[in-house]
């Protein structure tokens, strides 16, 4: 699943906000949370591990819940690509309108 798409869900995003404020939780705990059913949560949570936004670590009967740096990494480069990608356009939009219409005051 892409990571955007898994985060277009409020659910989801919450849930990487819990994770935010803590280095690993259980899924219980992060069920315990929502008024949502254990089963929903779950789906939630295989989404985002399939998003690559989280890791599972399986302790006998709990599944621990991390972010993925790495699946967060990817999702900042792309944001950064595309802000770059914007700034220099406008950038150049604007010089082109600066050059057309010297005289408009900025």
């Amino acid at each position: 699943m892409d990571s955007f798409i898994a985060l277009a869900d409020p659910t989801r995003r919450k849930i990487v906000e819990h994770l935010a404020s803590a280095p690993q939780m259980a899924a219980g705990d992060i069920a315990a949370r929502f008024t949502l059913s254990k089963p929903a949560i779950s789906q939630h949570l295989n989404a985002l591990k399939a998003a690559n936004l989280v890791t599972v670590e399986v302790r006998g009967q709990q599944r621990i819940y991390r972010l993925n740096r790495d699946g967060l990494d990817e999702m900042d480069a792309w944001i950064a690509r595309t802000r770059r990608h914007w700034t220099q356009a406008l950038d150049t939009l604007e010089t082109l309108l600066m050059t057309e219409n010297p005289d408009e005051p900025d």
